[in-house]
């Protein structure tokens, strides 16, 4: 059946029932991955999803339908069963769900790039991997050797019965290397570029390219075996230097999630918690110090969590969340936008075809600072310690409360960085973590990272979604074990 008219057939059957308002979301997504392990393709996949989803709104409220079948009949189908949903769901409706006034759209968007990553061959793709894994090989005390590449694209159609029709082709590339070494006693790790399956990007092959796997490979099995043998990271307060990707964790944890404003207002809490930022504290909470500026910015070139419109026709925006360490905005919806007395800033997605969009991250990103270079930042600071790629995290359910663990970490003494250290681990409270924050380093060491496992909503939807960070000093952090 041709989408135009399995949409037009959707929308219309819902008008005719007695939406006030209907949308329609036609996807199709295919993801390709390989897995190189110990010398040997460990993993390789291919999948291609395809379908549709109906939301409508009567009464006050949602309903929500979806189907892999795209025939005229199903058409009907799901759009008269999202309107019996919404019937049933406006019964137990507390407050009639509005929406903002946001236009709607004709439009297109393509993620721009150099080199599909679907038309490289697997055979390229293996060897760039094989060569990594060969180079981790040369280093003695290696037991595990693993290298990632994979691929996505994703098509969709947006329409809605208020005149909305968007199409969009998103294109994704990254990939990863690590390597375990253990001994009788221990297991430490280490990943490039960095932990959870590498970088990822919204772009083409060429940024797998770039990041010269096999190059690094070898230096990255090296610090693998070193963190066997080195001490344990220091308990104390003490002046914290962390690199850029850590610091985009850090912001996805105790940023980009509590000032989602669905969080806020308690619809996220069965799964994953609330927040923190209420909006009584919009304007006025004091979350970092004067360096700390993070803006949500969807136009981002590569940014895992850009793209031309979200899942509800807004187009992508760049728009602040922290000024100068002062709360002054959350991720929003056209739904909860205007209960702030804001225009939606386009952060309502979906992960399939299959789920209805939830507010998510876009590219959560830190303005860089005037701090120079990391070394130029390592040499600013007498006595501290220096982390280094996340590799465990845990945080409280309103994004207060923390504690990060990175793969390495450098003792800094009199301006340089000194004696490796394993198992670096660090906690704070949010405001006041941020609000220790005194150099960030500049544009120079900034880098736009993609974290592709995030997970939201019941049932789980997981987003692609991006931080840009440089490394920086936090005053006064308390690191490794605390007494208590």
């Amino acid at each position: 059946m041709p989408v135009n008219e399995l949409i037009q057939r959707a929308l219309d059957t819902a008008d005719r029932l007695g939406a006030q308002y209907a949308d329609i979301r036609v996807v199709e997504r295919r993801n390709e991955g390989l897995t190189v392990k110990n010398g040997a393709l460990e993993a390789a996949t291919s999948n291609v999803s395809a379908g549709f989803g109906v939301r409508v709104l009567i009464n006050g409220a949602w309903g929500f339908s979806s189907s892999a079948v795209l025939e005229p009949d199903e058409a009907d189908r799901i759009a008269g069963e999202a309107v019996e949903i919404a019937r049933a769901s406006a019964v137990a409706q507390r407050e009639p769900v509005e929406l903002d006034d946001t236009p709607p759209l004709t439009a297109t968007y393509r993620t721009p790039f150099t080199e599909d990553p679907f038309a490289v061959s697997l055979d390229d793709k293996l060897r760039i991997l094989m060569e990594a894994d060969a180079a981790m090989a040369r280093v003695s005390g290696v037991a595990i050797r693993e290298g990632n590449v994979m691929a996505g694209r994703e098509t969709k159609t947006f329409a809605s019965t208020t005149g909305a029709r968007i199409q969009q082709e998103i294109v994704e590339a990254g990939g990863g290397i690590e390597a375990t070494a253990v001994n009788e006693s221990e297991m430490q790790q280490r990943s490039y570029p960095n932990s959870f399956g590498g970088q990822a990007v919204t772009g083409g092959f060429e940024a797998v390219r770039l990041l010269d796997l096999a190059e690094h490979a070898e230096e990255t099995a090296e610090l693998a075996v070193a963190l066997l043998d080195a001490p344990q990271c220091p308990s104390g307060e003490m002046d914290l230097v962390l690199d850029s990707t850590q610091v985009a964790l850090q912001i996805h944890e105790s940023c980009g999630h509590p000032t989602e404003l669905d969080r806020v207002f308690g619809t996220e809490a069965s799964f994953a918690g609330t927040s923190f930022l209420t909006t009584d504290k919009l304007g006025s909470l004091r979350y970092g110090s004067e360096q700390v500026s993070i803006d949500a910015d969807a136009t981002a070139p590569g940014g895992l969590g850009t793209f031309g419109y979200d899942d509800e026709g807004v187009p992508a925006q760049n728009v602040p969340l922290i000024q100068n360490g002062l709360l002054v905005g959350y991720l929003t919806s056209r739904e909860t936008a205007p209960v702030i007395g804001r225009q939606s800033m386009g952060s309502a997605r979906a992960w399939t075809w299959s789920h209805i969009p939830l507010i998510r991250m876009t590219n959560i990103n830190l303005r860089p600072g005037n701090a120079g270079s990391l070394d130029d930042l390592i040499a600013d600071t007498r006595d501290g310690i220096f982390m280094s790629v996340n590799k465990s995290w845990s945080i409280d359910d309103r994004r207060l409360n923390f504690q990060f663990g990175d793969q390495a970490g450098w003792l800094i003494k009199n301006g340089r960085r000194t004696k490796l250290v394993k198992n670096p681990t660090y906690t704070g409270i949010t405001p006041r973590f941020w609000g220790s924050c005194d150099a960030i380093c500049g544009a120079g060491e900034w880098t736009l990272w993609g974290i592709s496992n995030c997970g939201k909503g019941e049932p789980v939807q997981t987003g692609h979604v991006g931080h840009g960070a440089a490394p920086a000093r936090f005053r006064r952090v308390q690191v490794g074990v605390g007494r208590w």
